[in-house]
């Protein structure tokens, strides 16, 4: 052995001194690490190893990102649910407004029915009022069967108050038929705005299913990256995502 070595073991003062000297180093670099150094000895050691600084802060990215993953995938989870409760909604409204022009179209064949019928049975000539008493009763009649027509469906509310360019001269039967033929285009109009609509739900149906789609493949993938590092944040509640929300079209 050397001759310091030697000392050092045979002579207990040269040992206390280095003991000493080697404290009062120790004590200097926790003055100067600060305060929290002075606390905890600890985390000045480990700050002093860039090796150990570096391995430190990969773990916490690494629980920071399983944190994002894991909120990410709960709320896509919630987000899929709510947008196949939204198609299923969309769904119904399409069956409806199927629904709904086909009895417009119905109701619009039915009409044109009755046109035929009373279009044959006015094909001869109707004589004209002959006294105001008359004249009186026809423009009566025509009053009823707007009515009439009114609260069935056939023509609008409108066709009581509004000038339709009805003749109240005319002979009761071709008042009726004049009133079917307003039917008739009443019924058409109904038709083809009830057919427009349909069209319409039935795209926003279409794009309903497409949303719900998209968000479940999306929550699969993400579930499955949540899954393989949850075990990182065994402790983690549910919390907000910094992603933007996907719009969901919901029935009118």
């Amino acid at each position: 052995m050397n001759v310091v070595a030697d000392m050092l073991l045979t002579e207990p003062a040269p040992l206390a001194i280095w003991v000493t000297l080697l404290l009062a180093a120790t004590l200097s670099v926790l003055a100067l690490a600060g305060v929290d150094g002075v606390r905890d000895p600890h985390l000045v050691l480990v700050d002093a190893v860039p090796g150990v600084r570096r391995l430190r802060a990969r773990r916490a990215r690494r629980r920071e990102d399983a944190a994002h993953a894991v909120r990410y995938a709960d709320e896509l989870v919630v987000a899929t649910g709510r947008a196949a409760r939204v198609a299923d909604l969309w769904r119904e409204h399409a069956e409806q407004s199927a629904q709904h022009a086909d009895t417009a179209w119905q109701a619009w064949q039915d009409a044109e029915q009755r046109l035929v019928v009373m279009r044959a049975a006015s094909a001869y000539p109707m004589p004209d009022a002959g006294t105001p008493a008359e004249h009186a009763e026809r423009e009566r009649f025509l009053h009823r069967a707007l009515g009439a027509a009114v609260d069935r469906g056939d023509l609008p509310a409108g066709a009581l108050t509004e000038d339709g360019g009805w003749d109240p001269s005319l002979h009761p039967v071709e008042q009726e038929r004049a009133v079917q033929q307003a039917t008739v285009a009443h019924r058409r109009a109904l038709y083809q705005r009830a057919v427009m609509a349909e069209k319409a739900v039935r795209h926003d149906a279409r794009l309903a299913v497409a949303t719900r789609d998209s968000l479940r493949q999306e929550a699969a993938v993400a579930v499955a990256r949540a899954t393989a590092v949850r075990h990182l944040v065994p402790g983690l509640r549910p919390g907000p995502v910094s992603r933007p929300r996907r719009a969901v079209l919901i029935p009118a």
